[in-house]
C-alpha cells in the first residue's frame, strides 16, 4: 500500500510538472507581438526633442526614445507622400516600386475627390502578410494609394479596418467634411473650407482667420479610432498602421494647442502666399500641431499599459519625408532638419533622413542609439522575420530586427540604398557605405554628372568629391542600370523613357 501511494504521488507530481512545463512556455512561444507603426507626415529629422529640437515639445516621443531605441541613419524610401507609403508597405525601392510619384486624380472639392494612383490588385503589403499570419489589421490616417472604388482600396490591400483620408489632397484640410471608414464617408461636423483661399492684409481679420477652423479635428478622430481598435483587439495579435497627417500643412490646430505656444515666438500672420490655410500664428500653430500629435501618441502608449499589453507590443515611429518648404512652415526657424541639406522633395539628406524610434519593453533595451543604416522599405522584411513568416517575399529590404533586439553581430548591411525620384526635375541618389551620390535634373539630362559626398565627414553634403573618384561613379552608373525597372507611367520614367513608352503601348 505504501509503495502504491508513493507511485501515485510521483505520478501526480510528474503530471503536474508536465502540464506546467508544456502549458506555460507554449503560451510564451506562440504569442505573437502586437505591432504599432506610427507615421508622421512631413516631419523633419530634428523636430523631436530626442533629435535635438529646442522649440517644440515632444515629451511622449522623447520618452519612447528613452525607453527604447533611436536610429540616427534611417531613411524614407522616397521624399514625398504616396510613393513613400507604397514602398513602406510593399518593401520595394524607387527603381522597382509600382508607385513612384504623387500621381494626382480628381480635384480638391468633395465632388471631385479622386485620390492618387491606385495600388495594383492583390499587392503583397505588410498588412496582407500579417493578415495571412492571423493578425487583425488596421490603417488609420492617410492612405494615398487609391480610393475605395479602385483596386487601391485599403480594405482590399491587407487591412481589415480603415479610417481616415483616402485622398491626400483632402488631407490638406484638418477640418474636412468627411473622413472614410471602410469605404463609406463618415460625415464630420465641419463646414466646407477652401484651405487654399488666400487673404490679404486688408481682409486678414479675426473672423477671416476663423474660417479655417471647424469643429471636428481629424487628428482627434484618428486617435479615437486607433484607441478603439486597440481595445477591441487587446487579446491580439493586431497590427495598427497609424499614418497621422501632422505636421503636413495646412497649419490648423485646436485653439488650445496653438495657445500653448502663442507669445513664445516672434510670429507674423501667414496669409496663404505659399498655398494652404492662412493663420495669425504660423509658428505657434506648427509647433502646436506637433505637440498635439505627441499627446495623442502618449495617450495611446498609456492605453497599452492600462490594457496590460504594453510588454507584448512593438511600437515604431517614423515619418514619410523631410520638412516642407511651403504653406507657412519655416523649417529654418525650427532647425527642422538640423545641419542636413534639403527638404521635402529633395534626395539630399534633409529630404530623406528621418527620425525612427522603436520601443518594446523586455525585448528592446532602453536608451539605445544605433547608427545602423536602414530604410523604410526594410519594414516588410523586418516584420516577416519578427513573426516567423515562412513564405518567400520579394523585397529590396533587409530586416533590422537583429538591431532592435541587440543582436548586432547578426545584422546584415545594405550594400547600397537606392532612390529614383521622378519629380522636381528627376533625381537619383545612392548611398553606398558612407558615400552618397546624387544626380539632379535627370529629366533634362540623363547623362548629367553625379555629385559625390562622404557622409562620414560631410553629412551636410557641401563638398562635392565626384571628380576625385571616377571609379565610384562608374559603380553608381552600374547600380542604376541594374536596379531600374521600367515604370508603367510615362511621367515617372526618367532613366529609360523609350522603354516606358513601349511598356504602356
Amino acid at each position: 500500500m505504501k509503495s502504491y501511494f508513493i507511485i501515485l504521488i510521483v505520478s501526480v507530481l510528474t503530471l503536474g510538472s508536465y502540464l506546467l512545463v508544456s502549458f506555460m512556455p507554449r503560451q510564451a512561444v506562440i504569442a505573437k507581438p502586437n505591432i504599432i507603426y506610427i507615421y508622421a507626415d512631413d516631419m523633419g529629422y530634428a523636430e523631436l526633442g530626442c533629435y535635438g529640437q529646442q522649440k517644440i515639445r515632444t515629451p511622449h516621443l522623447d520618452q519612447l526614445a528613452r525607453k527604447g531605441m533611436r536610429f540616427t541613419q534611417h531613411y524614407t524610401s522616397m521624399p514625398v507622400c504616396a510613393p513613400a507609403r507604397c514602398m513602406l508597405m510593399t518593401g520595394k525601392h524607387g527603381g522597382h516600386s509600382y508607385i513612384r510619384g504623387n500621381y494626382e486624380m480628381g480635384g480638391f472639392a468633395d465632388s471631385l475627390e479622386g485620390g492618387q494612383m491606385p495600388l495594383y490588385p492583390g499587392a503583397f503589403t505588410v498588412g496582407r502578410m500579417l493578415q495571412q499570419s492571423g493578425y487583425k489589421t488596421a490603417c488609420i490616417g492617410k492612405w494615398g494609394m487609391g480610393m475605395a472604388n479602385t483596386t487601391g482600396n485599403p480594405n482590399q490591400q491587407g487591412f481589415d479596418y480603415f479610417y481616415g483620408y483616402l485622398d491626400q489632397k483632402q488631407a490638406h484640410n484638418f477640418y474636412p467634411t468627411h473622413l472614410w471608414e471602410n469605404g463609406k464617408p463618415d460625415r464630420l461636423n465641419n463646414p466646407v473650407i477652401d484651405v487654399h483661399r488666400k487673404l490679404t492684409p486688408e481682409t486678414a481679420t479675426a473672423e477671416a482667420f476663423a474660417y479655417y477652423r471647424g469643429n471636428d479635428y481629424a487628428i482627434d478622430k484618428m486617435a479615437q479610432k486607433a484607441q478603439a481598435f486597440v481595445r477591441e483587439n487587446k487579446t491580439g495579435p493586431f497590427f495598427l498602421y497609424l499614418p497621422f497627417t501632422v505636421p503636413h500643412v495646412s497649419l490648423q490646430a485646436p485653439e488650445a494647442a496653438v495657445k500653448e505656444y502663442i507669445g513664445k515666438f516672434d510670429d507674423k500672420p501667414y496669409l496663404g502666399q505659399q498655398g494652404y490655410a492662412s493663420t495669425p500664428y504660423p509658428r505657434a500653430t506648427y509647433a502646436g500641431m506637433i505637440t498635439y500629435m505627441d499627446k495623442q501618441i502618449g495617450q495611446l502608449m498609456q492605453l497599452l499599459k492600462d490594457l496590460k499589453i504594453d510588454e507584448n507590443t512593438l511600437v515604431m515611429f517614423s515619418s514619410d519625408n523631410g520638412a516642407t518648404f511651403n504653406g507657412g512652415v519655416e523649417a529654418a526657424y525650427f532647425n527642422s532638419v538640423a545641419n542636413l541639406r534639403g527638404l521635402k522633395m529633395d534626395v539630399y539628406e534633409g529630404g530623406i533622413r528621418e527620425p525612427m524610434l522603436a520601443r518594446w519593453p523586455g525585448k528592446i533595451k532602453a536608451g539605445q542609439v544605433t547608427d545602423h543604416v536602414s530604410v523604410q522599405y526594410d519594414l516588410l522584411a523586418t516584420i516577416a522575420e519578427l513573426i516567423g513568416y515562412k513564405q518567400p517575399i520579394a523585397t529590396d529590404g533587409l530586416s533590422f530586427l537583429p538591431t532592435l533586439l541587440g543582436q548586432f553581430t547578426n545584422q546584415k548591411q545594405h550594400p547600397f540604398l537606392y532612390w529614383e525620384y521622378p519629380e522636381k526635375g528627376g533625381q537619383l541618389a545612392i548611398r553606398m557605405g558612407n558615400w552618397k551620390a546624387v544626380k539632379t535634373n535627370v529629366r533634362k539630362n540623363r547623362a548629367g554628372s553625379w555629385e559625390l559626398y562622404d557622409l562620414g565627414k560631410d553629412v551636410s553634403e557641401r563638398t562635392n568629391l565626384a571628380t576625385q573618384h571616377p571609379d565610384l561613379l562608374r559603380q553608381f552608373d552600374a547600380i542604376v542600370a541594374r536596379e531600374h525597372m521600367p515604370t508603367h507611367v510615362n511621367e515617372w520614367e526618367i532613366v529609360s523613357p523609350k522603354t516606358a513608352v513601349a511598356a504602356t503601348n
